[in-house]
C-alpha cells in the first residue's frame, strides 16, 4: 500500500498511541478494566474508578534473583489468566517489529522461562498460547513450532521453510497489501493449528543494491511480484499437534492467474475453517468453509463488483453460537454491515441508510448492539454510532453533538466502557474514559474541557468544498498565512495523495500543518491546502471510491487539476505561484499534475513516487487497475513516465535507493525519460534509505531543509499587491 510513510499528522498519532505504545490497549475479560505497562511492570486499571493494581511486579520479571528484569514490549494472558506470554528484544520486519524473544511467566509459582531454546535471538514470531495454556506455538526461520511448557519439548510442525517457502507468515506483498503477518491459528480445542504456506519460489526478486554498508556493494533481494506477475501460490494446511502431520485444504484457483486467500479463521468450532478467497482481479470474493477432515471447500457466500471487493482487516465476528457471522459489503452502493447465516442462505442488513460504515468498532452480542464509526453528514469527520444487531431501528450517534471532529474509541468487550480520544482542526488531542451508551466521562470530562478551551478564531485553518466545472464536489482544508490580507495575492502549495489508500481532508488536529517545512508556512506567507478527489476512501459511497477503477493517474489527476482551476479564481490566489507536493502515491500525483497540467502547477516536489505503474506490486496495482495482460494501455496512460515530456515547471524528485516498496528503478525510468526530452529538474537520491527516507544520521533534517529551500526558491512566499 503506497501510502506515504512520512506521517503528516505524527503529533496526533503520537499522542493517541503513547499510552499503548508497548502493545496496545488490553481489556480484561470482564470488560471493566484494562492492562498497561508502567515502569516495567504490568498493571490493571479497574473502571469506573480507575483504581490501579499491580499484576506483575518487576521482581517477577527477573530470570534469576540477581539479574535485571526483562523489558516488556508486549504481553498476552492465557485463557485462564494464570500465565503471561511476554514479548521483547524485538526487530522490525519490513514495517513492524514482529520478530523477537518470548518468555512465559507462571503467575501461580512465579516461574519465568524463555521459549525457543536453541533458536537465534530475536527470531520468533507471533507466539500464542494453546487454548489450555499447556503449549505455545510460534514461527521461527519460516517454520512453525509448538513448545510444550511442562517438558520444554519443541516439535516442528513444518520443515523446509525458507525465504522462498514461507510457513505461518507471509511474503512482502501479502504483508504490505493485505495486512497479513500472523499466519497461523490454534483450533478451539488446541489439537490442531491451521496455517498459510506461501510458495515464493517462482516469484521474481527485485534486487536492491546496498552501496553504503561495505566497500563492495552487495545485492539485497526481495521477492516482489510486480503488476502482471502471478501471485505466489498459497496453501492452507491444518497441522495435527499429536502427529505433526498436515492436511492440506483443497481450494480452487486459476492455474495460470492464481488467486488469493487474505483471511482465514476457525469457523466457530473444531471441524471447519472459514476463508475469504479472491480471484486474481480481486473483483470476485468467495467466503468458503473448509472441512478439515476431507480438505473439501464449499462456497457459502459470493460477492462480485465491477471494480474490486475490499478485504476487511478484521476477522469474522460469530453470532448465535457460531450459526451466523458479520461481514461488510458495498453491494447496495454504501458500505454496510450484514449478518450471514452459516450456510449463506440467509442475509440480514444490519445498518441501513445512505451512509457508509467507516469501520466496525465492537460487537456486544449479549446486549444486541454493534458499535461502528460513521459520519453521514460530513465526510471529513468520524463519530461513534451503535445500532441493533438484528437490523431493527436506526443508527444512534453516541459521540456528543457538541464535539464536531474526529473521534476514536476502544470499546470494552461488554460495551460498557470505552477509551475515547478526540480532536478537530482547532482542538488539540485529548483523551478520557467514558461509560456507554450514555457517554459519561469517568475521569474529569477531559474532552469537553479541551473543546471548551479551544479557540476556533485563533486557527488559520478552514474547511471548504470546491465544485469543478464537471460537477465534482470535493472537500478540502486551507491554512491561510498569518496576518492574511485579502487585498493581496498569495502562493498556494497543494498537499496531494489522491489514491484509494488514503485521504488528506480530515477534520483532526494537525490539518494544515507541514512537517516537511522548516519554519512556519503561515508566517512566511504561504496558503497551504489539500483537496480529496474521487477515488480517495472518504465515506461518500461506493461510486465515489470506485470511480477510479482503471483510471489511477487519470481521474484523480483530473479532479485535482479541475479543483485547482476553481481555486485559482479566488481573488487572493496568485496563479503564477502554484506548487504541489506529495509522498509515495502523492509523489506519483505530483508528477501527474506537473506533467499533465503544466499550465497550472509551476513547482513540484515529488518524494518516493511510482513513476511507472507496471513496476508496482500486483495486489495493489491490479486491484485498482485490472490486469496489464488485458488493459495495459490504462497502466501506461496513468503512469507519470508517459507524460514526462510535458514538464515545464520546476521539479524536485526525491527517492531512497533502498526503497523496498516503491523501488528506485521508478526514479531511473523517470530520469531517463526527462533526459530524453531535454527536461531539466533537480534530483536527490538518499543512499540505502527505505520508503520513509528516515534512516541515518541527519536524514530527516536534510530532507526538510532541501524541501524548504527548493519551495522558497521556485515558489517564493509572501503576499503581493494585486495588479490594478
Amino acid at each position: 500500500m503506497r501510502k506515504h510513510a512520512y506521517l503528516l499528522l505524527i503529533a496526533v498519532c503520537a499522542f493517541f498511541s503513547a499510552a499503548q505504545s508497548q502493545g496496545g490497549l488490553k481489556w480484561n475479560r470482564d470488560g471493566n478494566g484494562y492492562f498497561a505497562i508502567e515502569g516495567g511492570e504490568i498493571v490493571l486499571y479497574e473502571l469506573p474508578g480507575l483504581t490501579k493494581k499491580t499484576i506483575v511486579a518487576r521482581d517477577l520479571l527477573k530470570p534469576h534473583r540477581d539479574s535485571a528484569a526483562i523489558p516488556v514490549r508486549n504481553f498476552t494472558f492465557s485463557n485462564d489468566d494464570k500465565k503471561i506470554l511476554i514479548y521483547n528484544n524485538t526487530k522490525r520486519v519490513w514495517r513492524q517489529d514482529t520478530k523477537g524473544d518470548y518468555w512465559v511467566l507462571d503467575l501461580n509459582n512465579h516461574s519465568l522461562k524463555q521459549l525457543g531454546k536453541g533458536k537465534p535471538a530475536s527470531s520468533m514470531m507471533f507466539a500464542k498460547f494453546s487454548p489450555d495454556a499447556s503449549k505455545v506455538a510460534y514461527v521461527s526461520g519460516y517454520n512453525l513450532y509448538v513448545e510444550d511448557l511442562a517438558t520444554g519439548k519443541i516439535t516442528a510442525l513444518t520443515s523446509g521453510g525458507s525465504r522462498r517457502v514461507i510457513n505461518g507468515t507471509f511474503d512482502w506483498v501479502y504483508e504490505e497489501e493485505f495486512n497479513c503477518r500472523d499466519g497461523f491459528r490454534w483450533s478451539p480445542d488446541g489439537k490442531k493449528i491451521a496455517y498459510w504456506q506461501i510458495d515464493a519460489s517462482k516469484t521474481k526478486n527485485y534486487l536492491m543494491l546496498n552501496t553504503t554498508d561495505s566497500i563492495y556493494p552487495f545485492v539485497v533481494p526481495v521477492e516482489y511480484p510486480s503488476a502482471g506477475e502471478p501471485p505466489s501460490p498459497y496453501k492452507i494446511g491444518v497441522a495435527d499437534i499429536a502427529t505433526a502431520k498436515t492436511k492440506w485444504m483443497s481450494i480452487p484457483t486459476d492455474p495460470v492467474l492464481q488467486s488469493y486467500v487474505p483471511r482465514m479463521e476457525w469457523a466457530a468450532g473444531n471441524s471447519q475453517l472459514i476463508i475469504q478467497h479472491l480471484n486474481r482481479k480481486q473483483n470476485e470474493s468467495n467466503i468458503m468453509l473448509c472441512d478439515i477432515a476431507s480438505g473439501r471447500s464449499t462456497s457459502i457466500y459470493q460477492e462480485k463488483d465491477p471494480a474490486w471487493v475490499d478485504v476487511d482487516d478484521d476477522s469474522w465476528e460469530w453470532l448465535s453460537n457460531g450459526q451466523e457471522f458479520v461481514i461488510t459489503s458495498e453491494k447496495d452502493g454504501w458500505r454496510h454491515l450484514y449478518r450471514i447465516s452459516r450456510d449463506g442462505k440467509k442475509q440480514t442488513l444490519i445498518t441501513t441508510g445512505n451512509f457508509d460504515v467507516i469501520s466496525t468498532n465492537a460487537i456486544d452480542e449479549k446486549s444486541g448492539y454493534v458499535y461502528f464509526y460513521a459520519s453521514p453528514d460530513n465526510a471529513t469527520q468520524r463519530y461513534l454510532y451503535r445500532t441493533r444487531l438484528d437490523g431493527s431501528g436506526s443508527a444512534e450517534r453516541l459521540s456528543p453533538a457538541s464535539q464536531n471532529g474526529t473521534h476514536t474509541y476502544n470499546v470494552s468487550p461488554t460495551g460498557n466502557y470505552a477509551q475515547h480520544s478526540f480532536s478537530n482542526y482547532y482542538t488539540a488531542p485529548s483523551r478520557e474514559w467514558v461509560s456507554l451508551p450514555d457517554h459519561r466521562s469517568l475521569n474529569g470530562n477531559e474532552v469537553s474541557n479541551a473543546v471548551a478551551r479551544a479557540d476556533k478564531s485563533r486557527s488559520n485553518v478552514s474547511f471548504f468544498k470546491v465544485k469543478t466545472a464537471e460537477g465534482v464536489e470535493m472537500d478540502g482544508w486551507m491554512a491561510k498565512p498569518s496576518n492574511f490580507d485579502p487585498s493581496k495575492k498569495y502562493p498556494v502549495v497543494f498537499l496531494v495523495y489522491t489514491e484509494p489508500a488514503g485521504a488528506n481532508a480530515k477534520d483532526q488536529f494537525g490539518a494544515g500543518s507541514n512537517r516537511m517545512y522548516k519554519g512556519s508556512m503561515a508566517d512566511d506567507g504561504y496558503i497551504y491546502m489539500t483537496i480529496d478527489n474521487r477515488g480517495t476512501p472518504a465515506p461518500k459511497g461506493r461510486e465515489w471510491r470506485k470511480s477510479i477503477y482503471r483510471k489511477v493517474g487519470v481521474i484523480n489527476i483530473r479532479d485535482q487539476a479541475m479543483g485547482a482551476r476553481e481555486i485559482m479564481k479566488w481573488p487572493f490566489v496568485d496563479t503564477s505561484r502554484i506548487a504541489v507536493w506529495g509522498w509515495s502515491g502523492g509523489g506519483s500525483a505530483t508528477l501527474g499534475l506537473m506533467f499533465q497540467y503544466p499550465e497550472i502547477y509551476k513547482t513540484g516536489i515529488s518524494i518516493a513516487a511510482v513513476g511507472n505503474q507496471l513496476t508496482y506490486d500486483n495486489i495493489y496495482q491490479e486491484r485498482y487497475m485490472g490486469l496489464p495482460q488485458e488493459n495495459r494501455e490504462d497502466f501506461v496512460n496513468g503512469s507519470p513516465v508517459t507524460h514526462a515530456k510535458n514538464l515545464r515547471g520546476h521539479l524536485l524528485y526525491v527517492h531512497g535507493t533502498g526503497d523496498d516498496n516503491v523501488h528506485y528503478n521508478n526514479a531511473e525510468m523517470l530520469i531517463n525519460e526527462l533526459i530524453a526530452n531535454g527536461k531539466q529538474f533537480q534530483l536527490m537520491s538518499y543512499p540505502n534509505r527505505t520508503h520513509g527516507i528516515s534512516e541515518g544520521k541527519g536524514t530527516t533534517a536534510h530532507l526538510q531543509q532541501l524541501y524548504t529551500d527548493y519551495l522558497k526558491m521556485w515558489c517564493p512566499p509572501g503576499g503581493r499587491q494585486k495588479e490594478q
